[in-house]
């Protein structure tokens, strides 16, 4: 059966997803230790850079956006060894390498969509495949258990 906690840092990441300006996927982070945030992060454009949604095509859009994980990493300003992040959709294998480099240890994911799978698949199995070479947990979190 799954935590409270578990339920609350995916409640967490959701709603952290929702602050994304991003029309067609909203994605979101949690990074925690020992049951407390350490960081979020929702994907979207860098400070600064001007995140209208219309006016940039999706390959531009794609090479400005940053993932939600990355904002999480970034934005914690610390040493994030030993900590778990909660995210809504499972980290591509870029995002995959920068959780493995900076320390953390478990990655908590809602079960994806057949939706998602269909398009990412191929990735979600390298994104797996490279954190259980790094020894990295991965813990699917069943829908119907939240």
């Amino acid at each position: 059966m799954i935590s409270k906690w578990a339920v609350r840092f995916i409640q967490m990441a959701e709603l952290v997803a929702s602050w994304s300006k991003d029309p067609s996927t909203q994605v979101g982070a949690v990074i925690t230790e020992h049951n407390r945030i350490v960081s979020l992060g929702f994907n979207g454009y860098p400070q600064g850079i001007s995140d209208s949604a219309g006016t940039d095509n999706r390959e531009i859009k794609l090479l400005k956006t940053l993932h939600a994980e990355e904002n999480a990493i970034l934005y914690a300003k610390r040493d994030l060894k030993g900590c778990e992040i909660w995210v809504t959709h499972f980290p591509c294998p870029n995002c995959a390498a920068k959780i493995i480099q900076t320390g953390i240890k478990a990655v908590h994911c809602p079960a994806q969509s057949e939706d998602f799978l269909s398009r990412w698949g191929d990735k979600i199995r390298l994104s797996e495949e490279m954190f259980n070479q790094s020894g990295v947990a991965v813990d699917w979190l069943a829908v119907d258990e939240q």
